[in-house]
């Protein structure tokens, strides 16, 4: 209990700081009175956010230095607000600049848990890292409430890991996952009440100018800044099964903003290019798609793109402990060899390209990647594939779990070996197991994508469904 005076102490100090910006007393109004927004922010500060705090800083290592991080970003968000309380709304090019500090916080708590893939909590990093980008509500008019529901569903596939390995073993991760949790229960309630349809600017006072943008640093002990230079941010607008295109936070910002001018832009379509005037348009369609094969050594290789959209230069290399495939274009011929039990593969934006991996390793993750095809003989712990599109995952040997999340077309082919593999699943579509026969064929099952809940007068109850007709 007295850790988290402290630290409900040191965040009441560090939101007189941030009042103390806004003018003389903090006022943003009248007799020095803090703005309602504000004050209702403040107890989710003083509140779920102290509490997630205090129980990160009990558990410790890469859980507490995250911790530091949210901080500073629920600090950037406040000041934000206190600016949006006591000015009105400016220009797009000044707004983009205020909420800067509100985007390189979230880019930085990504780039922690990227960084640190082989952590042992890093389940509980990456149910920081999915559901942190709803910080980005102040950029999401009209419909703030829903994307902050929609990324806190995001982070429900790591902390009903987190439960699920803890909730025998150790209350306190437990209590931390309800903390987290909460703070963006309490977020939405917030938005409903004081910014339904989008940040909520003064409708007096000066407007507001770029010299708001707080410069300070993170209140409170200082987080150590992440090894080596962070991966390129995820695109915070993807939805569920979208491509995470490189456009910063920023350019995401600047898009929103154009409001009804972004449809300027869109090309015109006449008539003698619609297809339900022209039939004859509709014989000129791509041929028929055949059904996923197996990978196999004697299959033609596709040619590689004659010109590669790739910006960054291709590799494959050995990291410490893990051995990174970045940026691959078209590589039909990508193999890992020697290879340790205690090593991990990470596939990061690799297209059209086939990765084998000999021997028997500790995890392998497919992130960004389109067309890609991975085989591998054995892996101890769990085979991730994330925001990816029409990939092809084999596995030789055996496998304990393999986990599907936020990826359009997945195709797995177990081996004989392999067939009590989990399949966890979220967020997904178009997935699909393939079981092997006694003649040497493969079964194709779909895995569900619709489900039904009832309530059974004590708890809820979900199953599978199919879809009708």
């Amino acid at each position: 209990m007295a850790d988290l005076a402290n630290l409900v102490q040191r965040l009441e100090v560090a939101v007189g700081r941030l009042e103390g910006m806004s003018g003389p007393s903090g006022s943003s109004g009248p007799a020095g009175a803090v703005s309602a927004f504000v004050e209702a922010f403040d107890e989710i500060v003083r509140g779920p956010v102290a509490q997630y705090l205090s129980l990160s800083q009990k558990i410790g290592g890469d859980v507490q230095k995250h911790a530091m991080m949210m901080q500073q970003a629920v600090t950037s968000q406040r000041q934000l607000l206190v600016t949006a309380s006591t000015s009105q709304k400016p220009s797009d090019a000044v707004l983009t600049t205020l909420m800067q500090p509100v985007s390189r916080a979230i880019q930085q708590v990504q780039a922690f848990r990227e960084q640190n893939r082989t952590s042992p909590l890093f389940n509980h990093l990456s149910a920081v890292s999915e559901s942190v980008p709803a910080l980005g509500w102040v950029a999401m008019a009209p419909k703030p409430g829903p994307y902050v529901k929609e990324m806190q569903d995001a982070a429900m596939f790591y902390t009903n890991r987190v439960l699920k390995d803890y909730k025998e073993k150790d209350k306190m991760h437990v209590d931390w996952v309800r903390a987290y949790v909460s703070i963006w229960t309490g977020l939405q309630d917030y938005i409903k009440k004081h910014h339904t349809t989008g940040l909520t600017w003064s409708k007096s006072g000066p407007i507001a100018s770029a010299s708001a943008a707080p410069s300070s640093g993170p209140v409170g002990p200082p987080a150590p800044p992440p090894p080596g230079p962070p991966p390129p941010p995820m695109d915070l607008s993807a939805g569920s099964g979208g491509d995470s295109g490189p456009d910063t936070r920023n350019a995401l910002f600047a898009s929103i903003n154009k409001g009804a001018d972004i449809t300027k832009v869109l090309k015109h379509v006449s008539d003698d290019q619609k297809t339900h005037k022209n039939p004859n348009l509709r014989t000129q369609g791509s041929g028929v798609r055949t059904g996923p094969k197996p990978f196999s050594s004697s299959a033609p290789r596709p040619a590689a793109s004659a010109t590669p959209t790739r910006m960054l230069p291709p590799v494959l290399e050995l990291d410490g402990k893990k051995w990174k495939v970045e940026n691959h274009e078209g590589a039909q011929d990508l193999v890992i060899s020697d290879t340790e039990l205690k090593q991990v593969v990470y596939a990061y934006k690799c297209n059209k390209s086939t990765l084998q991996v000999k021997g028997k390793i500790n995890s392998i993750t497919l992130d960004n990647c389109k067309k890609m095809g991975l085989v591998f003989d054995d892996v101890v712990g769990i085979v991730e594939v994330i925001n990816c599109r029409d990939v092809k995952v084999q596995v030789m040997g055996k496998v304990p779990t393999i986990s599907i999340n936020k990826t359009d077309g997945c195709h797995v082919y177990l081996s004989n070996d392999s067939l009590k593999c989990e399949i966890i699943s979220a967020k997904s579509s178009e997935m699909n197991i393939l079981v092997p026969n006694k003649d040497g064929e493969f079964t194709e099952l779909p895995v569900p994508e619709q489900f039904k809940t009832v309530w059974n007068g004590h708890k809820l109850v979900t199953t599978a469904t199919e879809i009708a007709g």
